[in-house]
């Protein structure tokens, strides 16, 4: 008798490449000057033409780039051939001279790939209120144009970060009924992080033949699930920025049918990522799910969730392993939601500390040594039956995250 060994649809298995894994993706990285050293300049480009689709900061300053590409993506309906990054300056807040630097970002990136410029996107992270030194960047560009290969995934994802620890990346496969395609994926994010649309910079790849429409859809629910339901300190910045590009080269067509596995992937994937910002937070030490359960509704669930993880006397209590369930209900309470006090529960790590207007302090010592942990998972329950549920992740607020941003700029 023989066993089949051919994965199930809709399996997702993870794969090697980073963001350069899915067919008809190159990338190129290189130190152009923008920093003192390190890797500072990243060139994505696609063979032949992607769609792509892009959400941005909620933020009303936006950086020229985010700009620039709102821009590009409504001229070309969705599709571009490349994407140009820079570290060490965000080209925000930088008057008409940063648009125009952007604008010329795109052009030199467009001559080195053969194509428009509008079929250029452009990302910048880094400090705020500081010019492009644009003869870095044309040196720099022209270079990474001229060296695009395949197998550089990993190079990519450390030139775009800034105070992040560690780069973030990833691939994965996923089977369909006409075969496998493959997603790719880097972010950057360690400060200035809830995205309230996407990470500060997420790049997401795939190989699958996807609709501009389609595309965007699934990018806005993937990012709900993940990137969206991440926090580090409640601050959302001018460059946030999350892109998705669809070669179409795998020779797997996404239609509706397939929608539902092309969602998973992407999600599978982003949430690593996601996770993987959370825990390389600026100064983070312990990796939080906030979970509230028991609200009328996911809207109301997630607001309750998201004000708790950004209460800094949770993060602190937590990062000081001190089980103060006072100041989980008093976030709660103050998130604008209305909820009958007495119908709620706190656990911390499953541990009860709270409950129907009444603390457990008898609980008070496990709770507390449970926080000395690295996952710590806190979850309030309003009380509605049979309810709904929202997570948002974040980490404690640490003496080094004040020192990080205390000396950001000097």
């Amino acid at each position: 008798m023989s066993v089949s060994t051919t994965p199930a649809v809709g399996a997702v298995a993870v794969a090697d490449g980073g963001v350069s894994a899915p067919l008809g993706f190159t990338t190129s990285a290189l130190h152009c000057g923008i920093k003192a050293s390190a890797l500072d300049l990243m060139v994505l480009a696609v063979d032949g033409t992607a769609t792509a689709a892009g959400i941005f900061t909620t933020n009303v300053v936006k950086a020229a780039p985010v700009l620039l590409c709102q821009e590009h993506l409504g001229q070309t309906g969705g599709r571009a051939r490349a994407i140009v990054v820079n570290s060490g300056c965000a080209n925000a807040c930088t008057g008409d001279e940063g648009m125009r630097n952007a604008r010329q970002m795109a052009t030199l990136t467009a001559a080195g790939v053969g194509c428009a410029p509008e079929e250029v996107l452009v990302a910048s992270t880094g400090v705020i209120g500081v010019g492009l030194k644009m003869a870095a960047l044309t040196t720099g560009i022209a270079a990474a144009t001229a060296t695009l290969a395949r197998g550089k995934g990993s190079e990519a994802a450390r030139a775009i970060m800034t105070t992040d620890r560690f780069p973030k990346e990833g691939a994965v496969t996923v089977q369909t009924p006409s075969g496998p395609f493959t997603i790719g994926g880097m972010a950057k994010g360690a400060g200035m992080i809830e995205p309230k649309m996407a990470t500060m910079l997420g790049f997401l790849t795939t190989d699958a033949a996807v609709a501009p429409d389609l595309l965007r859809r699934a990018l806005v629910d993937t990012a709900r699930q993940t990137f969206n339901a991440i926090t580090i300190d409640g601050d959302t910045s001018t460059n946030d920025s999350l892109f998705a590009f669809a070669s179409g080269q795998s020779g797997v067509t996404v239609t509706e049918a397939e929608y539902p596995l092309l969602v998973e992937g992407l999600v599978a994937l982003s949430r690593e990522l996601a996770m993987a910002i959370v825990s390389g937070g600026e100064g983070a030490t312990k990796l939080i799910a906030v979970r509230t359960l028991g609200a009328p509704d996911e809207k109301t669930a997630d607001t309750v969730s998201r004000t708790i993880a950004n209460s800094l006397l949770v993060k602190t209590a937590v990062h000081g392993a001190d089980p103060n369930w006072g100041r989980i209900l008093a976030a709660a309470g103050r998130s604008g939601v209305s909820f009958d006090p007495y119908a709620v529960t706190v656990h911390v790590g499953g541990i009860l500390l709270f409950e129907k207007g009444l603390p457990h302090d008898e609980s008070a010592p496990l709770a507390a040594e449970y926080l000395r942990g690295a996952t710590i998972e806190i979850d309030v329950d309003l009380g509605t039956r049979p309810g709904a549920t929202a997570t948002v992740w974040t980490c404690d607020l640490s003496a080094e995250y004040v020192r990080i941003n205390g000396e950001y700029r000097t």
